[in-house]
């Protein structure tokens, strides 16, 4: 079964084709990130219109390239008349770019005649590391770490999905994000603060590891992010106001830095590394030093208890397989971290793809060909039923009507292609599909 997958709860858009044989054939990927970074965060309506802009031109160019695979596998010339069925992100996400998605992916499916399934947009994420070499087997433990989503979960197959622990407020996301726009840094705030931490010392400054020792697998993180921001009102004033006496300080520095050089320079000293010009050249750099040691610090506060939460599930439940999804799941230091206490307590780890981490096309489809694979055929007897409701079908706001027999009376029938979408919905809601 070739399924074509359409992504678009946020702030990206993706389009990928899986086939249930011979796996994923490609994928199509744009970002919004640019486009948002102005305003430091996403906007809703400008995220809709840009996946409207979007979706059918990446459909259209992904085709193009598996178009020679697409041949090898249904035996006919490439096109969208190939795929055997659409799934699309139902939710949760942004209300208009959910629609946007659902939209594309019904109005096709009707077009074509095809199943459409709307999956969820964690239980894509959940099952994103079956799209790796090697992938986990069920059961397994999840860590389920994004921008708005902090969770543990026990996944005993598709489905069949057990909440382990939550977050109480913040996410792990949230919390990368807030902090790094306290530091000043730009959008996406993740990807920004853990560049920014590579420079920088974890151990200078004390932050809190919430929950840490609650004995439960729950998290928050909403006391850390307000542990941060006294820590920069106390510690970077002046990287964060600019205000007038840092600026006075800064050229004391450079002036007390000129004369080290020129006190140097007339020694004629070899060595240009001297305790002084060090001294001056780490105070003229303290600035942007402590931002450094700041979202080191903060990295190493949320990945500790990450960690730790991890590694208390495993022990907990005597899962040894562990697979982490979701957008922090990138976070090397994460990665790091896990990656010791693995070989430590002898369990093993499993990522999606890196370019699979965030929002994509690609574990939509995986998400609704593994549903389809086994008998969930949504809408399918609609589906069925198309080319017989094509002949004199007229729609209506009460739903889709048929002319009778002798074109008199119009017969109500089912509207197999209407759709909602969900941009609230409970992963637990999902009914566990049976191989």
């Amino acid at each position: 079964m070739l399924v074509l997958g359409i992504e678009t709860s946020c702030d990206e858009s993706g389009v990928a084709l899986y086939d249930s044989d011979r796996g994923l054939l490609g994928h199509t990927l744009h970002s919004q990130a640019a486009m948002h970074e102005e305003y430091g965060g996403v906007v809703p309506e400008l995220a809709s219109r840009d996946h409207v802009r979007r979706v059918l031109p990446l459909t259209e160019l992904l085709l193009k390239r598996c178009g020679q695979r697409i041949e090898d596998i249904t035996g006919r010339k490439a096109g969208i008349d190939c795929i055997d069925a659409v799934a699309y992100t139902r939710g949760p996400g942004l209300a208009g770019a959910l629609l946007v998605g659902a939209a594309i992916a019904n109005g096709l499916a009707f077009a074509l005649g095809k199943p459409v399934i709307g999956v969820h947009h964690l239980e894509g994420h959940l099952l994103s590391p079956l799209l790796a070499d090697p992938k986990p087997e069920f059961p397994f433990i999840a860590l389920l770490v994004s921008g708005g989503h902090s969770q543990i979960m026990r996944v005993c197959g598709v489905g069949a999905y057990e909440t382990l622990g939550d977050t109480l407020d913040d996410a792990a996301g949230e919390a990368f994000d807030k902090s790094a726009k306290l530091l000043g840094l730009g959008y996406p705030g993740g990807p920004a603060l853990a560049k920014l931490a590579a420079g920088g010392d974890e151990h200078r400054f004390a932050l809190p590891r919430p929950l840490i020792n609650s004995g439960d697998l729950d998290f928050s993180f909403s006391g850390l992010k307000t542990a941060v921001r006294t820590l920069i009102e106390k510690q970077a004033d002046d990287v964060r106001r600019g205000d007038a006496a840092a600026q006075e300080r800064d050229r004391s520095d450079i002036a007390a830095s000129q004369q080290v050089r020129a006190e140097i320079a007339a020694q004629h000293q070899s060595r240009s590394d001297t305790a002084a010009s060090q001294r001056i050249r780490a105070d003229i750099a303290a600035g942007k030093q402590t931002r450094s040691d700041i979202a080191a610090a903060v990295q190493a506060a949320i990945v500790d208890v990450l960690v730790a939460k991890s590694v208390a599930a495993v022990q907990m439940t005597g899962v040894r397989e562990l697979v982490v999804a979701g957008g922090v799941g990138a976070n090397q230091r994460l990665r790091e971290l896990l990656r010791q206490q693995a070989q430590r307590n002898d369990f093993r780890v499993y990522y999606p793809p890196l370019e699979f981490c965030t929002d994509n096309g690609a574990m939509i489809a995986l998400a609704g060909a593994l549903r389809l694979r086994d008998g969930e055929l949504q809408k399918s007897a609609g589906a069925l039923r198309l080319r017989a409701m094509r002949e004199g079908e007229i729609r209506s706001p009460a739903g889709a009507l048929r002319l009778g027999a002798n074109g008199d009376r119009p017969a109500p029938v089912e509207a197999p292609y209407s759709f909602t979408v969900a941009p609230r919905w409970n992963l637990a809601s999902l009914t566990p599909v049976t191989p």
